[in-house]
This record gives structure tokens, sequence and C-alpha cells, in this order.
């Protein structure tokens, strides 16, 4: 709303003592002249009643016992287009603020609230000083005198669309800050929440009142440097022009939990200064992990399945079989792990036969100077696996037992994590495949294991027909 100025306002209503539409329960003393800078017909001291009338942003107009306006402010002229001096001391709407055909029923609607408690809600069509009309919701309510008596009404109104809009916005800010189907959470300029709803309280962990306040660190324990840092940004340069995805690791009475976030964020200024001036930050968020690992997960499936294709095309172009094995190696380990060790069954030992190079990257290739035995103590995964002729997974643990993990198992010291994957072909075990990974990537899980299973079937028909063509 604009602001308002008024003009023939008084301090207080009561009844009209004079016909001139002077302060109503004071006398009609003349007041000072308008050339020296006071409004006629107020008393002094009126001032203050007269701006604290125009800084409302709510239009007011208000009328004594007989009906006659004695107020009129600022936003009523900016409403109606009537100024405060051609309204004030008219009797009722009658003919220019209302049509005269409504303007009794407009009367008696509002000048019901004199001897009726509270307040009172109408919707009127009121008329435009340009002859056009505006539909206006108002809240009227009576004014009493120093005797007790009803000495008149006041009445605040507001274009009907605009009181649709205020409504329409508490009740969305009601809806988000309560029953939303996303997360909202306000932060203030320190980054603090302030107010969290219901779906966002269940995703960060906590009540919605415990988290009130709490650096958003005793939250998260992963990310939060990435969301701190897009909160900054939006109270610096405002808010970012797409949703963003955040990954983040939760602290929860159930353990750490790595959660996805597709987040929007808003900036929230007081509408009440002239300079915008920050409140802090809307964070809008929705847990996407599901989706995101279906997608991730999808990704690597095409991935995997396009390396095996391609690694299949390559090995059929090559004449010896264990350079189609190590062929298929190559190829299944882009993106799936560090290294690669074929170790054959051989007199009833596991003899290494292919590797790749335990100090670097590179491609595996068979043992330089024939095959040497392996020195797996008993219980080593790759024995496991021979015995289950299945696939065995395993980690690292913490704390210094990790550092020598790697050295006691015959592997690359780098190698945090094993996944073991038996050959068999035609019934019988020829070996193991070991894949490893350091202790940067992530542990081998079921989906890797498939995968493994996969590649050690077709490595183990190459080696198979390697065995098979050695023999004759």
């Amino acid at each position: 709303m604009g602001a308002s100025r008024s003009s023939g306002t008084t301090d207080e209503l009561g009844p009209d003592e004079d016909s001139g539409g002077g302060p109503p329960g004071c006398s009609a003393e003349p007041g000072p002249p308008a050339g020296d800078g006071g409004i006629p017909g107020e008393p002094p001291g009126s001032e203050l009643l007269a701006a604290l009338l125009d800084g409302m942003d709510a239009a007011l107009c208000a009328f004594d016992a007989a009906g006659t306006v004695t107020h009129w402010n600022r936003e009523a002229e900016r409403v109606l287009g009537w100024t405060a001096r051609e309204a004030v001391g008219r009797t009722g709407f009658a003919g220019w603020a209302v049509r005269r055909a409504d303007a009794d029923e407009v009367r008696a609607r509002l000048m019901s609230a004199m001897d009726a408690p509270g307040r009172q809600v109408h919707e009127f069509a009121l008329l435009r000083k340009d002859g056009g009309r505006v539909l206006v919701r108002t809240q009227s309510a009576g004014v009493r005198g120093a005797d007790g008596q009803p000495a008149g009404v006041y009445c605040a109104f507001s274009e009907v669309h605009a009181q649709i809009d205020l409504e329409r916005a508490i009740a969305l800010s009601e809806a988000l800050l309560e029953d939303a189907s996303w997360g909202v959470v306000l932060v203030d300029v320190d980054l603090r929440p302030t107010v969290v709803n219901a779906y966002a309280a269940r995703a960060l962990g906590g009540g919605r009142t415990a988290l009130l306040g709490r650096p958003l660190g005793e939250l998260v324990v992963q990310g939060v440097e990435e969301l701190e840092a897009a909160l900054h940004h939006v109270l610096a340069e405002g808010a970012p022009s797409a949703p963003a995805e955040l990954w983040v690791t939760l602290r929860t009475a159930e353990g750490e939990r790595r959660r996805c976030w597709r987040s929007g964020f808003l900036r929230l200024a007081s509408p009440l200064t002239e300079e915008p001036v920050p409140l802090g930050v809307g964070w809008l968020f929705r847990d996407v992990t599901a989706a995101k690992l279906a997608e991730q997960e999808a990704d690597r499936l095409r991935f995997r399945t396009s390396q095996l294709h391609r690694a299949a095309r390559t090995a059929s172009e090559c004449e010896d079989p264990m350079e189609a094995a190590t062929s298929l190696l190559d190829f299944a380990l882009a993106g799936f792990a560090d290294h690669v060790l074929v170790d054959l069954v051989a007199r009833e030992r596991l003899v290494r036969t292919a590797a790749t190079p335990f100090d670097a990257p590179g491609p595996c290739l068979p043992v330089s100077g024939g095959a040497i035995p392996a020195r797996y103590a008993p219980g080593h995964p790759a024995l496991r696996s021979v015995e289950r002729t299945g696939t065995v997974r395993t980690s690292a643990g913490a704390g210094d037992a990790a550092r020598s993990w790697a050295s006691d198992r015959r592997w690359p010291r780098d190698a945090a994590h094993a996944l073991c994957a038996v050959l068999r072909s035609r019934g019988r075990t020829l070996g193991v495949l070991t894949f490893l990974r350091a202790a940067n990537r992530s542990a081998f899980e079921r989906p890797d294991a498939a995968y493994a299973e996969t590649v050690a079937a077709r490595v183990a028909g190459a080696v198979d027909l390697a065995q098979v063509t050695a023999g004759t």
C-alpha cells in the first residue's frame, strides 16, 4: 500500500457538535491558517494523529454518530481518488463514493457497527472519483465517547483483490511451513534455522523445535561447507536460477546417512524498509537420494555393459587365448577397480599368472619370467573363494591393522578393498580373480560382485581355451 495523508483528522471521535466537519466531541475553534503549516479546523496536537493515520497501510475513514465523515487518510485517497478535503464533512458515501441506489444499505451496515460488539466485516462496491467502481472489504467498529456512549464508527478498508492476495500469501506460508511435501527451512543471516517444517525435521533427523538455533554443522557431518556456501551466496547475490543437488552426510541416532537433496534458495528481505534488509534465506529441498542412486546405478550398468561388449569384440580378434583374457580384464578395470590379479590352480596351489603393476596404474600383463606360486596364508580371501567356489568381499579395518592389511595378503600397498571371484569352466575351478580398490574409493558391493562374476566367467572361458590349446 502507498503512504497516506490526512487533512481534517482529529484526535478523538465524539458526538457531532459542529456542522463543518470539525472534530466531533471538540469545540469548533478555528485552527491555525493553512498558510501557517496547520490544517484548518484541527486543534493543536492533532499532527501526531494525522501522521499515524497517514502512515497506515490500510485505507481508513471514520464517521461521527450522525454519519458525517470525520477522518480520511492518504491510503483512502489512493484507493478511491477522493482527497481528505473533499471527503471530510460529507454525510455518508451517498452520491460520491457509492451509488445512490446502494447508499442506504451501505450506510446502515456501516453504522450498525456503532452499537454492535467487536468488529464487523463487509464487502461493498464503492465509486472512485473518476467514476470507476472498486470492490472493497471493510472492517468497522464502534467508537465510544468519554461518557461511554456510542460516538461514531471507524472503518478500515482495502481492495478485495489486495486482501485476497494477502490471505493467499499467509495461507501459502502456513501451508509451506506445516504440510508441504518438501522441506522448508528458514535460516537467519547467521545461517541458523529459525523455522523448520515437518518434512525438513524428518529429513534432518530431529524435532522441529530441537533444530532451531543450532549450527548446521551439528546436523550435517559432510557437505555442510557446500550448503553454507550456497546460503552465503544467496545472501550476497540473490537466489540461483536453477535448483542445486547437494550430497550430505547426516548424523542420526541410527548412525550416519548419506543423502542427496535437490535444493532451491530464496533471499528473504524485509518489505517494511525502502532499502532491502536481508532477513535470511528460505531453503526448500526434496530428498532425491533414491532417484539419484537409481540413476547412478543405471549409468553404471550401461557403462559396464558397453565395456563388456567392447571387451568381447577385442578378445575375439586375439589369436592367443591368454591375451584375450588379459584384454577382457583391461576393459573390466575401467571405473571398477585399481588392480587385478589372476591366480590359477596348478598342482593344488594358486600360481600368479597375470597382474596389473603394483606400483602404478597399467594394463594386465602375464607375469614376467613365468608363473610363480602365490604365497597366501591360510584363510586368505583368494583361498576362501576357491574353497567356496564363490565370491568373497573384504575391506581393511581401521587403525594400525589397516596399514599392514594389504602387505599381509600379498597385495599392492594402496589396496583397501578386495573382491575375489572364482574362475570356473566346464565344471572345474581354474583359479581366482582378485579385484582391488584403493582407500579413496568405496568398498565393493553386491552389484559389483555380480559384475565381477560375469567378467570371471568370460575370463575362465579364455583361460580354459588356453590350457586346452597348450595341452594339444
